[in-house]
């Protein structure tokens, strides 16, 4: 007799699995992990509030210098200055669907396969989604002093201390180092990579210059052969600002059996926001749907400096592998 296919209402409870599914996503994100992506529960409450795009005020840095105290003249008094960003939802949505005799045929069942694999997938769009803010953010006029071009340059250990250099006292905020695997190879060729223990595992992690290394081959990367520049990023724990939650009439995981077709399917729909802390989001009137695609998040025009430059935790170096 042959094994019975699992079907999707068997295994799936929606509210469930939307709970296991965002903590297999915390768990899986290397980019939540070492810290750079960071949750915040004010943004956790925007999205599941209404609306699309919300103000994070913040306190400004306190400035001026002390006086010498003596006994004639009263002590002065300054004041603390806010800061405002704005902030936008993302509202995403993905399905998948397998047809019985798919399972039958291959002798495994694929929706269990898909079912095991959506937190996996999971993390790579987000990962999507933070690298189409880099290239938008970046691409702004005002973040132009947050970027060393050394596009015809090969990648050193020299080149990367320069880059840091562009926050001045303030690179000390800079934790991580993110690129592509192509240029994690190149440092490896150079034999500056150095891997350290993690505790309590037999894992190793890499690192650069002290920095922990990602290597992700989403990071950008234009032209061909030896021509080739990389981008790659030096960032700060809690650049990118993270946030998620259910909104009154959003149903964020849902099957369905279509009998006449002997077919089962997943949805998911997530509401969250992923915001780069000190950057305000400004293109609320250019993007074609109620919340913003990659492409629109990608767009140099609808982000803007928000904060001194140089509290902003994140640097771009654009760099060739070669000479």
């Amino acid at each position: 007799m042959a094994d019975k296919v699992t079907k999707i209402e068997d295994v799936v409870q929606p509210e469930l699995f939307a709970q296991y599914l965002s903590e297999r996503t915390a768990e899986k994100s290397l980019l939540m992990q070492s810290g750079v992506v960071e949750e915040n529960s004010q943004l956790d409450a925007f999205a599941a509030s209404g609306g699309t795009v919300f103000t994070m005020p913040s306190w400004g840095d306190l400035d001026g210098e002390s006086q010498v105290l003596d006994d004639e003249n009263p002590i002065e008094t300054g004041k603390i200055t806010t800061e405002a960003e704005m902030a936008t939802k993302l509202i995403r949505a993905k399905g998948w669907s397998e047809h019985d005799l798919a399972g039958a045929l291959a002798g495994s069942d694929p929706m269990r396969e898909i079912l095991n694999k959506v937190s996996d997938w999971e993390v790579r769009d987000e990962k999507r989604i933070v690298l189409s803010i880099l290239n938008g953010v970046f691409g702004a006029a005002d973040m132009a002093d947050l970027v060393l071009d050394e596009s015809t340059k090969k990648i050193t250990g020299e080149m990367v201390l320069d880059g840091k250099q562009l926050l001045g006292d303030n690179a000390e905020l800079l934790t991580m180092i993110y690129m592509h695997s192509a240029v994690l190879t190149e440092l490896q060729k150079q034999n500056i990579i150095q891997y350290i223990p993690q505790s309590e595992s037999k894992i190793s992690i890499p690192t650069f210059l002290g920095y922990r290394v990602i290597s992700d081959d989403s990071c950008p990367c234009t032209g061909t052969g030896k021509d080739r520049v990389f981008s790659t990023f030096l960032l700060s724990r809690g650049a990118i600002q993270r946030g998620q939650g259910k909104p009154a009439d959003l149903v964020e995981v849902e099957t369905d059996r279509e009998k006449k077709y002997s077919r089962d399917s997943l949805y998911i729909r997530r509401s969250k926001i992923l915001h780069p802390r000190g950057i305000s989001w400004t293109g609320a009137a250019n993007i074609s749907k109620p919340t913003p695609s990659n492409e629109e998040l990608a767009t140099a025009a609808n982000w803007k400096l928000a904060t001194e430059l140089k509290k902003i935790g994140m640097v771009k170096i654009m760099h060739k592998l070669g000479a």
